[in-house]
């Protein structure tokens, strides 16, 4: 005889509405402003029927199309040279702190060295720091000690060391799980320490490389505080250019909505494509019973 199924208790239920209108809402709004004209989104008359649009995004964008929209006197570079920016910027400091996070997290656990242990615990103490303490004096090094202030190399490279201690802390769980037993018989097979690394390690800690990946992506792709201080107008990223673009006589509300559903498209694409890794990880030891 089977057991009585248990009903769910409707403030179970009521409680995950809300929680999904808090998460869904302000995107369904900002879609549908970014959808809507300057003039609708302004008037005391407008409602949720309306003729939707894609001249704000065609504003935002119409520097990188490959036709020029009618309503646009004057076409604004800023949006597109902020979006090619940001893709420089987020990618080249996801791809070299993996790259150095990969190498020190495994120099961490495998070898033995004096102060292996406190090296460890700073590294996490480190992402601990709020990024508002090192606004002065990264600010004040970067501008009158390295004079990289307003590049894009700048930016890399404090996202790199604001990420760095994340990455190793989170690959270090990674690494210790892979058998000491595999890199020791690829060494007895005549195998270097970089072929070791390369061909047993990494692809043994995929998932954790797509889980550290996508924790630095978003962090340098949406990253606002750092990046509007060392920036200047031309090594922009796209969330300093939309705060930018909010001056005190012209708001223009509907181009800004656009851009803000732009800047969602590049994280949401990298993070799908990443979590591919993740489940790839996560199954490939499950076995038929």
């Amino acid at each position: 005889m089977s057991a009585p199924v248990q009903r769910q208790n409707p403030a179970f239920y009521a409680l995950l509405a809300c929680l999904i209108v808090m998460s869904v809402g302000p995107i369904l709004m900002m879609l549908i402003t970014s959808l809507r004209l300057n003039v609708d989104i302004m008037s005391t008359t407008s409602s949720l029927l309306f003729m939707p649009t894609l001249r704000n995004y065609e504003t935002a964008l119409c520097d990188v199309l490959w036709y020029t929209p009618e309503h646009v006197d004057f076409c604004d570079p800023t949006f597109g040279r902020a979006l090619g920016n940001s893709l420089v910027v987020a990618i080249t400091s996801t791809v070299l702190t993996l790259v150095l996070g990969t190498m020190a997290a495994y120099a961490i656990v495998r070898f033995r060295f004096m102060g292996r242990d406190v090296v460890s615990l700073t590294t996490l103490m480190m992402r601990m720091v709020p990024p508002a303490v090192l606004l002065v004096p990264v600010f004040g090094i970067w501008t009158f000690q390295f004079g990289i202030n307003g590049t894009k190399g700048g930016i890399i490279l404090i996202y790199v060391a604001m990420n760095l201690p994340f990455v190793i802390w989170i690959l270090q769980s990674f690494i210790v799980q892979v058998p000491i037993q595999l890199e020791e018989s690829a060494r007895m097979d005549g195998a270097g320490p970089f072929q070791v690394f390369f061909l047993v390690v990494l692809p043994l800690i995929k998932p954790g490389l797509a889980a550290a990946a996508i924790f630095t992506f978003r962090v340098a792709w949406n990253e606002f505080l750092l990046g509007n201080a060392l920036s200047d107008r031309n090594s922009r990223t796209v969330p300093v250019t939309i705060v930018n673009s909010i001056t005190e006589f012209d708001i223009d509300w509907g181009v800004i909505m656009a851009t803000g559903m732009l800047l969602a498209i590049p994280p949401i694409i990298f993070t799908l494509i990443a979590s591919r890794q993740i489940i790839t990880g996560m199954t490939a030891g499950a076995v038929k019973g």
